[in-house]
């Protein structure tokens, strides 16, 4: 069974900091491309960030040089570090792992989301 569940989110003031993490079960964790995206009112969800399962980390140009994808193996926990946010930064963010089917394609999974409000 594959299973994501988002935290951390909240209320920051423009300039400040958060940290967003993903628990994931063992086969979401272990088997599958993961990343981050973030859907904001009237917008199309977009990809933050992913991380392939050798550890690799790419981030979308929004993000670059101000979040850091992480993750740490013995919790199975993914971890997206958001520094300098900015209001246009304000969205619900959800994990993501692509997991493959029986047929050799592969699914999106997505946790339950977690608000994140830049605002003074």
């Amino acid at each position: 069974q594959v299973q994501l569940v988002e935290s951390g989110g909240g209320l920051v003031q423009p300039g400040g900091s958060l940290t967003l993490s993903c628990v994931a079960s063992r086969r979401a964790f272990s088997m599958n491309t993961m990343g981050w995206y973030r859907q904001a009112p009237e917008k199309q969800r977009e990809l933050v960030a992913s991380i392939s399962r050798g550890g690799n980390a790419s981030y979308a140009d929004s993000a670059k040089g101000r979040f850091t994808l992480s993750r740490d193996t013995a919790k199975r926990t993914v971890y997206l570090q958001m520094n300098s946010l900015k209001p246009e930064d304000t969205a619900v963010y959800y994990c993501n792992a692509k997991v493959p089917l029986p047929s050799g394609s592969l699914y999106d999974n997505w946790g339950q989301g977690t608000q994140v409000t830049v605002s003074s």
